[in-house]
């Protein structure tokens, strides 16, 4: 008990680093609960409430980089919690057996979108700051967030510097801020009508926030190149053995 419980919280603090500093935490931490023999549905939802507080201290610490956006938070918020509910409500209320079988494809597009994440950047060329398309991509990865947490950074980050003329530091900032308000309407579902283990949660979450404040102050300084492509091989690893399984 004693060895599972520092496995968590080693990969708490891991998953809350790298989710502010690259996106793709929750690839660590929900295979970790799967393996810790938490069956699918569990582990997601566990998994969601126990990033959420990191999340939230990702947003903290990249408040210089938030500074002239507060427009698009203030446009951000309600669009993201719509698509949030949308999603959350495909997984509380379809078969768990559907969330099984797609559980593996999502974690190759999760890896697919952390692999190429940079020549998706780079398809930015000329980017129109559209208010709408703004709305699109932030309801889409809200929906996507709230059916399945891991890489929801990713897809987010990959979404915005498409429609977005801002440096990815602060394409990574507003994702911090997604991702707090797509943890704390998760938190609030999920404590009521989802299979929450709590004892997880418990270790994990002072975990990510631990994690996730001190990776928000360290991402301007530390290369994440190799962190990102050992995401995705790690996603990639565990969606083949989610196939094999």
């Amino acid at each position: 008990m004693g060895g599972e419980i520092a496995v968590l919280f080693g990969g708490g603090l891991v998953a809350g680093a790298v989710n502010a500093i690259a996106g793709g935490g929750s690839l660590i931490t929900f295979p970790l609960l799967v393996g810790l023999g938490l069956p699918g549905v569990a582990a997601n939802v566990s998994n969601a409430l126990s990033v959420a507080p990191g999340y939230a201290a990702s947003a903290a610490g990249s408040r210089p980089d938030l500074v002239g956006q507060g427009a698009r938070i203030r446009t951000m918020i309600p669009v993201a919690v719509a698509g949030t509910l949308c999603g959350s409500a495909v997984l509380l209320f379809t078969p768990r057996s559907v969330f099984d079988v797609v559980v593996p494809f999502l974690l190759l597009l999760a890896a697919m979108l952390m692999a190429f994440q940079d020549r998706l950047s780079r398809l930015a060329g000329r980017p129109g700051n559209s208010p709408g398309m703004f709305r699109l991509a932030v309801f889409l990865c809200g929906c996507y967030g709230g059916y399945f947490n891991a890489a929801m950074g990713v897809l987010l980050i990959a979404g915005l510097a498409l429609v977005l003329d801002e440096p990815l530091r602060r394409i990574s900032a507003l994702k911090n801020v997604f991702a707090a308000v797509v943890g704390l309407t998760t938190v609030l579902l999920y404590s009521v009508f989802g299979p929450v283990n709590w004892a997880v949660v418990g270790v994990l979450a002072p975990a990510t926030i631990i994690g996730g404040f001190a990776g928000a102050r360290i991402a301007r300084r530390l290369p994440s190149e190799a962190l990102r492509w050992t995401i995705v091989v790690f996603a990639t690893a565990v969606a083949v053995a989610l196939f094999v399984t």
